[in-house]
Order: C-alpha cells, then sequence, then structure tokens
C-alpha cells in the first residue's frame, strides 16, 4: 500500500495535464496582477485591527520589530513557495507541489487542508466585512433588522445577509474571469493602500516621542491559560511566554504573523500566469515586501499617535486619529476597511476553487469539476459550488472560534513546501528552475522550525479540531480518491506492460 499512496506525480506530467483543453485554465495575469493579488489578501484585518491589540498586549512600541520578526518567517517560506511555483506552474500551490516530491497521500492531505483553510477563511473574512458595512449603513441612517444581520447576538433565526450576498457577488466575478477579477482587485487594493498611507501621512504630524518611552517595556509573564484554551507548548513542557521584554516581541510575532497569511494564494494561480518562471516569485516576494513595509510603518506611527497602553484593541488606528481629535480620518479608515475586507475574500475563495479545480483534475475529487467554462475558460463549477456552501456557512455560522482554524492549516502547508523543496532537489536536480531558494537545506529548516514553533503556540483545541478534520480527509481519500486517481489509472497498465507508469493518457 505504501508503494501506491505515495505515488509521486511528475513535474512534467502535471504541466501536462494542463494543456489538455477541456482542462486547460486561461493564462492573463503579469507580476503586477500577482503581486495586487498578494497585497489584496494579505492587507485586511490584520493592519486595521492586530496592530493596537498586540502593542497593548504582547510588545509595546516594539511591535515594529515583531512585524519584522514575522516578515521574517513568512519570508523564508516565501523563498520556498517561490521555488516551486516557477518549477510547478500549475493551479493548487502547496497540493501541487506536494504531489511533485512527497507523493498522492500527503498531497490530499494538504488539498483537504487548504480546502478547510480557504473556506474558513472567506466566511470568517465575510462576517467580518458585513460587521464594519453594517456600522457604515447605521452612520448614513440605514438600520438593517436583527434577523438578517447574523447569528451573533440573534434570538431565534439569524442570517448574516451581507456576508452571503458578498460572497455571491465575488463568486459571480471569478467565474467571468480572472482578467476582471485582477481588474477589480486592482481598483480596490489602490483604494486600501491609499487609505493605508493615508494613516502612516497623515498620523506622522500627530507622533509625540514620549509614547514610544519606553520602547521595549519590561517584561512581564503572560497570564496562564488553562485546559484545551492553553497554547500546546504550554501544555507539553510547563512554558508560558511572556508579554513585553525581549520574548514579549516574539510573543507578538506569533500573533502578527497571522496578518500576513495570504501570499502562498498567489502560488494558486500559477496556471493562469502567462510567464510563471519570471512573474510568480516577483508577485509572491513582491507582495510580502510591500506589505511588511507598510506593516511597519503603520506600527510606528499608531504607537507614536497615542501610548500603547491606551491603544483600543478593537479599532486602533480609527480611535488613534479620534484621540488626536481628527474623527474625519476615523471614518476613512472605517472606509478603507470595508474595501479591504471585499479583496481579502475574493482572493481566498479564488485560492480555495484552484485547488478544488487541481485536486479534481487529478481524480482526487470527482472530475464533474474541473471541466472549464467554455467562454471564460474558468473553474465555474467549483466555483458555484463552493461559493454557494461557503455564502451558507458565512450566513448562518458565528465563526470566531474556528478562525483559529485557518490559521494552522495556513502554517502546516508552509512546513510541507519547505520540506517539499528539500526532497524535489535531490529526486530531480535536473529539472530546469527559474527561481533557486537560496542556501538549501538550510533555509527550508529554519522555515519548518520558525512554522512549527507557531503552530506550537496555537490553543491545544486548534490542534484537535484540526486533527478531526485530518482524520476526515484520511476517509475520503481511502474509501474515494485512492481508487478514483488518474496517476492509479496511468500506473495500472504499467504492471502488464502496456505503457510507461507515468505516462499520457
Amino acid at each position: 500500500m505504501s508503494r501506491t499512496v505515495f505515488r509521486t506525480k511528475n513535474v512534467e506530467q502535471s504541466i501536462r495535464d494542463t494543456e489538455e483543453p477541456e482542462h486547460a485554465l486561461k493564462k492573463s495575469l503579469s507580476a503586477l496582477d500577482l503581486t495586487v493579488f498578494g497585497v489584496g489578501v494579505i492587507i485586511g484585518t490584520g493592519i486595521f485591527v492586530l496592530t493596537g491589540k498586540v502593542a497593548k498586549e504582547n510588545a509595546g512600541p516594539a511591535v515594529s520589530l515583531s512585524f519584522v520578526v514575522a516578515g521574517v518567517v513568512c519570508g523564508l517560506a516565501a523563498l520556498c513557495y517561490a521555488e516551486f511555483a516557477s518549477t510547478v506552474p500549475v493551479a493548487g500551490s502547496a497540493y501541487t507541489f506536494s504531489y511533485a516530491s512527497l507523493g498522492e497521500l500527503p498531497a490530499w492531505i494538504i488539498g483537504w487542508d487548504l480546502v478547510l483553510e480557504f473556506a474558513l477563511g472567506t466566511a470568517v473574512v465575510a462576517v467580518g466585512w458585513s460587521g464594519y458595512m453594517r456600522s457604515l449603513l447605521d452612520n448614513w441612517g440605514w438600520h438593517l433588522p436583527g434577523y438578517l444581520s447574523g447569528r451573533d447576538g440573534a434570538h431565534g433565526f439569524g442570517f448574516d445577509i451581507l456576508a452571503a450576498a458578498l460572497i455571491l457577488v465575488l463568486t459571480a466575478i471569478l467565474v467571468i474571469g480572472m482578467k476582471l477579477s485582477a481588474r477589480v482587485t486592482e481598483v480596490v487594493v489602490a483604494i486600501k493602500v491609499a487609505v493605508v498611507l493615508i494613516v502612516i501621512v497623515a498620523g506622522a504630524f500627530f507622533v509625540k516621542g514620549s509614547n514610544y518611552e519606553p520602547f521595549v517595556p519590561e517584561s512581564a509573564p503572560a497570564p496562564a491559560a488553562s485546559s484545551l484554551k492553553a497554547p500546546l507548548v504550554q501544555l507539553m513542557s510547563g512554558f508560558t511566554p511572556s508579554n513585553f521584554g525581549v520574548m514579549g516581541i516574539f510573543t507578538a510575532a506569533s500573533v502578527v504573523f497571522f496578518a500576513f497569511i495570504g501570499f502562498d494564494v498567489v502560488a494558486t494561480a500559477a496556471e493562469e500566469t502567462r510567464n510563471p518562471q519570471r512573474d510568480m516569485p516577483r508577485g509572491i516576494l513582491g507582495s510580502l515586501f510591500v506589505c511588511t513595509a507598510l506593516y511597519v510603518a503603520v506600527s510606528i506611527v499608531v504607537t507614536g499617535m497615542q501610548h500603547y497602553s491606551k491603544l483600543s484593541v478593537d479599532a486602533p488606528l480609527a480611535d488613534a486619529f479620534k484621540a488626536t481629535g481628527h474623527p474625519w480620518y476615523a471614518g476613512a479608515i472605517s472606509f478603507g476597511a470595508v474595501i479591504g475586507l471585499t479583496t481579502v475574500c475574493m482572493i481566498l475563495l479564488l485560492g480555495q476553487t484552484r485547488v478544488f479545480f487541481a485536486m479534481s483534475r487529478d481524480g482526487l475529487l470527482p472530475r464533474f469539476f474541473s471541466v472549464v467554462h467554455p467562454r471564460f475558460r474558468t473553474p465555474h463549477r467549483p466555483t458555484i459550488l463552493l461559493g454557494v456552501l461557503i455564502a451558507i456557512i458565512a450566513g448562518f455560522t458565528s465563526l470566531s472560534e474556528l478562525a483559529e482554524l485557518v490559521n494552522i492549516g495556513t502554517l502546516f502547508a508552509f512546513i510541507v513546501v519547505a520540506l517539499g523543496v528539500i526532497i524535489l532537489r535531490r529526486t530531480r536536480p535536473d529539472l530546469p528552475r527559474a527561481f533557486r531558494t537560496p542556501w538549501v537545506p538550510f533555509v527550508p529548516i529554519v522555515s519548518v522550525l520558525a512554522t512549527f514553533w507557531l503552530m506550537l503556540n496555537l490553543p491545544a483545541e486548534t490542534w484537535l479540531r484540526f486533527a478531526v478534520w485530518m482524520i476526515i480527509g484520511f476517509i475520503v481519500y481511502f474509501m474515494y480518491g485512492r481508487t478514483h486517481s488518474r496517476l492509479a489509472e496511468r500506473q495500472q497498465p504499467a504492471t502488464t506492460g502496456d505503457r510507461p507508469a507515468d505516462g499520457p493518457r
């Protein structure tokens, strides 16, 4: 059995599969489009919310250093993603990379993981967007009835009509085509970045040097959590992370890391890129660099505008301007948050549909979902199916407790991709690589260790939920995927010598 579940799909066959007319996606994206997608999905609630939370609770003004640390950890993973995406320019991101290096079962597991990550991520962000939008509507004098405002605080029936409507509209845009999606994203990202620059430039005029004192507050032990709410590392070793001080910077980094989640979604669009060997590394690394610079600048300005101990946890940027007597900026920031979350939603949905499409094309999910639209050349069937399902989930469910599943899923994908780079370098040194991760295996190993450390800082209950989802994935694979795999079909005749194991169908 081990020979079948760890069978690999070579890179050449993966690329040949993308050329089949009924399964071929339209190539329309440039390096600029990819960078915009990356910036669009990374800049979201992290920059509008997490900055104040970690400054007040974990690191003080030194939160800017926490963003640098988190950016470095993500940069290590991004180098691995860039090599894979340029070498294997096929939809599916970490799923496809794993299939080429680790084998079919690991690929299925990471694909199953990404489906959960992107689905819950889309739903959670849509619910957050709905909250911001309701706030704006209230300011304009328009009030939605309680039963259409979501499950939180609802008595009896509750449906978040705004969250569901947003996902359905974005689904339609993604069905029509990637280039339209890219154009919409470019406009929205331009507005979002403009709002962030307003915060940086305008806020710089209200900075007071005294607010930076002390830049690294004195260390204090973090309050101990109990039971499954505690970080896994605490339950395993008794180690309790500290707040403030030097260790507080790293504690904060494990929190703000999640503000960077999203650059890996860029890799799912590799197959729809005109020149993936050149443009994928530029898009992945470029978007990460831009967002890191913006995060650091915003954290420096906000902690200089208002002392870290007085920062708001819910809306630190807007409230910092209110505290300086400039409420107009607060309204502009709220508008920017609404705009920003729109693109986050769309790109997460884009990423999920591409992973689902790739798994379907390989036969691990029903092949019905791998046929592209005859006119738009987009995977319309999985896009519509997943869009409707996520709209229902977002409308009927309060997902605050499930949001951390998005984080552990992403971190797990980072580890798999880093290991895949090492393995593929050893098994296929002959592959042409337009971009090469430097200092292999040192960089991938450091990436694995840093990522795993962040995973250990997640609550034990998150690990438990993740394990349950993985067990379900194992059951689905052995009941369906293992026997319907196209790779299994290709290898079947190999036992009788009819044709090569991994040749074309």
